[in-house]
């Protein structure tokens, strides 16, 4: 079943030159398509289905700074500011809103994992406040119990993952850029080892820049450029409630459950973490690069089926590019919800919120959250080919940051200064030793 997602009209056709070409128009293509337009530049924006259908429209749509790895803080931070000007500019209502973050837990190790956290960030300058028992047990009120501690984080807020997208791309294309739905991009074209054209299945656009925005397809796409990107995918699978819950916070995270109100008023519940691997060519192939990861989250993910495989985007074949390929097989995914998983979660939100037990369930969905061995996304236009700009591999992040992977993607297309550093997101740091340490902060 799909998330509920907003419809948006787009062109039919395209230039046959453009400056730049942004592959995939989920949250972060829709972004770069949005920042890189606004500077001026002719952009083509294609999206294989709907913009915003895959996991851009799947996740909990929260906007943090809040437990933020360091290497994606700053950028978290300049990621809130952005979705403020890019509301105003647009002239939209993206969902967005500051209105705070609560974390709640009776759990010592993590609430000293959350103080160890804080003590850096507030460094940073980020506003993020322990709560005693007694506090957090006062602002958890709907649930009924009493908290040993947690975490308040006023500055971070919500925005709406079933509008964003495509009112981000609207305003690309009120800033002059093309918008084409319903058309994939098969591949790359180049003369001197530098970006020439992009070759779509309706033809071919002549354009010296091309940014790859294309999520959990990145990998299999740059694959047929024979550049190696460490990519794997893991299914989350969440629900959301009717309208109708009073008292509850707007957001809200717990070990058993987290939940998000959503735009409608209703609300999305997820299980932080939990997910299944549903196994693939490229995940088999590669699967040495991912060991510290899933070594680490094994308790919270489970085995999976072969709806990825067959889904064919982590697949290992070359195709040709005057051949029908699998972005056009499978024009968006949408595979099945585990139903042990979704069962749970509502189990889990009526017993800890009991506003929600007599509030429908609206629907349910999964997502494909493509991740990198080390859980930081690549941003990156030093990648092997001259003119070629990847954006991918966000992690579960993406949609938060958004804005600003999309703000830097422009950054690094046009060569102006860089809102943020961009060394911890180069993908030459998966050919060190290293690479596989995670930092929390």
């Amino acid at each position: 079943m799909p998330a509920p997602l907003m419809n948006l009209t787009t062109n039919d056709t395209y230039p046959e030159v453009a400056d730049c070409v942004v592959i995939g128009a989920g949250i972060v293509g829709a972004c770069a398509a949005y920042w890189l337009s606004r500077a001026g530049m002719k952009v083509v924006l294609l999206e294989k289905g709907r913009v915003g259908a895959e996991q851009s429209s799947r996740n909990w749509g929260w906007c943090r700074q809040q437990n933020r790895d360091a290497r994606e803080l700053p950028l978290s931070t300049r990621s809130l500011a952005l979705w403020e000007d890019m509301a105003q500019d647009i002239g939209v209502d993206l969902g967005f809103r500051r209105c705070g973050l609560l974390y709640l837990s009776n759990d010592a190790a993590e609430i000293e994992g959350w103080a160890s956290w804080g003590r850096f960030a507030r460094g940073e300058g980020v506003d993020t406040r322990m709560l005693s028992a007694s506090e957090a047990t006062e602002r958890g009120a709907a649930t009924g119990q009493n908290w040993a501690g947690g975490v308040w984080s006023p500055s971070d807020g919500i925005a709406d993952p079933a509008s964003a997208a495509p009112q981000i791309a609207r305003g690309v294309m009120q800033h002059g850029g093309v918008v084409v739905q319903g058309c994939a991009a098969r591949g790359i074209e180049t003369e001197a080892g530098a970006v020439s054209a992009v070759v779509t299945e309706r033809g071919v656009i002549r354009t010296p820049q091309v940014v790859m925005a294309g999520g959990a397809w990145a990998g299999s796409f740059l694959h047929q450029s024979g550049i190696f990107f460490p990519q794997a995918s893991v299914r989350s699978s969440i629900l959301s409630v009717a309208p109708g819950a009073e008292g509850l916070p707007p957001a809200l995270h717990t070990s058993a459950v987290s939940l998000t109100r959503r735009g409608d008023g209703g609300y999305t519940l997820a299980i932080s973490g939990k997910g299944n691997v549903d196994p693939t060519p490229r995940m088999i192939r590669k699967a040495r690069h991912f060991l510290p990861m899933f070594t680490k989250r094994w308790r919270s993910l489970l085995p999976g089926g072969l709806q990825a495989w067959r889904a064919g985007f982590e697949t290992m074949a070359t195709w040709d590019l005057d051949r029908e390929t699998p972005m056009e097989r499978v024009r968006i995914l949408d595979p099945r919800p585990s139903v042990a998983t979704v069962n749970q979660t509502l189990a889990n939100a009526r017993k800890l919120l009991p506003a929600l037990a007599t509030v429908p369930v609206q629907a349910r969905w999964a997502g494909y959250i493509d991740s990198t061995p080390d859980g930081v996304p690549v941003i990156d236009n030093d990648i092997g080919i001259a003119g070629l700009t990847l954006a991918a591999g966000l992690s579960g992040h993406g949609f938060g940051i958004g804005p600003g992977v999309g703000h830097l993607v422009a950054d690094l297309v046009l060569a102006r200064a860089p809102i943020t550093d961009t060394a911890q997101y180069r993908l030459a740091r998966f050919a060190h030793s290293q690479w596989g340490s995670v930092s929390k902060f």
